[in-house]
């Protein structure tokens, strides 16, 4: 007779929670996310055929010749297509697009220009370090300048500031912060804070009118002082360094912060250590837990944005093939070519599957399960873009922003934060590493006309080789994976301990 009891075989690695979230979230999602899906694919299509195909190589050769270029025409045709505010949620004034979409989304911007395709989505980085302080009356007052942007044309951008010069990588992981060389010091002072320090590669921050800048109050103990200010364009103290002359993404800017003596009121403390001391866990995991719920939505991001490249580069590949003659017929019609091509569209189908595995497992636990679950989901579709007032004044008060971080980081187990962290990293480094081997197949097939500029190929792959570097070197997620996911399986193992 069949036994439906486990009898605790499903505690075995691995986890049935972390290798079937797909399956476990398909029956949670508001079916009216399918429809948003496509809407939000057929969207980037358009843009792509309209705004970003007639321009993306005659900019690339521009940033070429100028690198200092700032690319604000896209910007601003961005902008009037509602990109920057089509992710906000509905009662904070935005267009309320399900969160899951993004990814299918900047898939399709970047299939056709990596670098068009991130100067949009880098808006959504700054939005996430905002979101995971769950301060919800400054979140408020910085999404009312989005849409104000909107409405008047001119972008109102957001960046966020992590990576130090000295620090890199290790900032992303408090472990290694502990031991890192950090620089960005907030004093704390009379009425806020007072910043002196610099961050670098730092994507969009010449275009950004709001940065979400994390800093430190003590340099000896970053990883348990950590403070998140907002920190407006123009604010004295505050000035832009060198703009990095990239080999590629050129079109979306990436330059220096420096902070000297740059007064940041207490209006624009996003998250500090004092703040969440009515939480369960200690300054330092409260710091990762933030962390986490950043990179958790942004490295998927990523593996979308890679699996677009990957995709741009074997669709041009493909298309070369059915065009080019080769010892008498079409390349198309060689076996060796069809291979090299199956191998290629592999390739995108399987880093399609990890970023949108990551989507699934943040939709289950992360940044975005309060807006998945199907009742607070079509509550959101049917409230008025322009916020009413009584829900402004709620979000204004400090009760609010307490209550909901109390149900949000106390109601996140350890875990579900290693879920997410795990698949988020999984997703972006095996995204990234497929695409780049794509776009080297696809050069492979085309031989040397993959190197002329105006097929494409050769642009995708100097786009993806960054990808392998921000948001976290893939060595750095590798690591991650295994510290989330596998370490728990050994008592053996030492995490960060080279």
């Amino acid at each position: 007779m069949f036994d439906r009891s486990d009898n605790g075989v499903m505690a075995r690695e691995p986890r049935f929670e972390e290798i079937m979230c797909g399956l476990l979230q398909s029956g949670k999602v508001p079916r009216a996310m399918v429809s948003e899906t496509r809407e939000a694919v057929a969207l980037a299509r358009r843009f792509s055929d309209e705004v970003v195909r007639p321009h993306s190589l005659e900019l690339d050769r521009r940033m070429q010749e100028d690198p200092t270029y700032i690319p604000w025409d896209f910007a601003r045709d961005a902008n009037r297509w509602g990109f920057y505010t089509m992710w906000l949620p509905r009662f904070l004034g935005g267009k309320g697009m399900s969160l899951p979409t993004m990814g299918p989304f900047f898939e399709e911007l970047c299939a056709c220009d990596s670098t068009l395709g991130l100067l949009t989505a880098g808006q959504y980085f700054g939005f996430s370090i905002l979101l995971a302080s769950w301060n919800l009356r400054i979140i408020q007052r910085i999404v009312r300048d989005v849409i104000e942007g909107e409405r008047t044309g001119e972008p109102c951008i957001l960046a966020g500031a992590v990576t130090e010069p000295q620090a890199g990588t290790d900032v992303e992981e408090m472990e290694l912060l502990s031991r890192a060389k950090v620089n960005c010091h907030a004093r704390k002072v009379k009425g806020g804070y007072l910043v002196n320090g610099t961050k670098i590669f730092i994507s969009l921050a010449q275009m950004a009118t709001w940065t979400m800048l994390i800093a430190y109050e003590d340099l000896h103990r970053p990883e348990e002082t950590v403070v998140m200010l907002a920190v407006k364009k123009g604010t004295k103290g505050f000035s832009l360094g060198r703009m990095e002359n990239k080999m590629g993404q050129k079109a979306c800017p990436v330059g220096e912060l420096i902070f000297e003596d740059c007064f940041i009121p207490d209006e624009d403390v996003c998250y500090s250590s004092e703040q969440v001391r009515h939480l369960r866990r200690g300054p330092k995991e409260s710091a990762m837990q933030l962390i986490d719920f950043v990179v958790s939505n942004t490295r998927p991001g990523v593996g979308a944005a890679a699996t677009g490249v990957a995709r741009g580069a074997y669709e041009q590949a493909l298309r070369f093939a059915c065009e080019t003659e080769v010892d008498g017929k079409l390349l198309v019609n060689h076996e060796w070519a069809q291979c090299l091509l199956a191998e290629m569209y592999k390739n995108v189908a399987l880093a399609r599957m990890t970023y949108m595995e990551g989507t699934y497992v943040n939709g289950l636990y992360g940044i975005t399960r309060l807006l998945s679950i199907k009742p607070v989901y079509y509550l959101d579709k049917v409230i008025p873009e322009s916020t009413p007032r009584w829900i402004a004044g709620l979000l204004d008060s400090d009760s609010a922003t307490r209550w909901t971080r109390k149900f949000l980081l106390d109601g996140q187990t350890d875990e579900q934060i290693a879920r997410t962290s795990g698949w988020a990293s999984l997703s972006k480094f095996a995204a990234s590493d497929l695409a780049l081997d794509t776009c080297e197949k696809a050069i492979e097939l085309m031989g040397h006309a993959g190197t002329r500029h105006e097929y494409r190929v050769e642009k995708h792959l100097r786009d993806i080789k960054v990808m392998q570097i921000f948001e976290g070197t893939n060595q750095l997620n590798r690591l991650n994976l295994f510290k989330c996911m596998i370490a728990r399986s050994t008592q053996e193992a030492l995490i960060f301990s080279d």
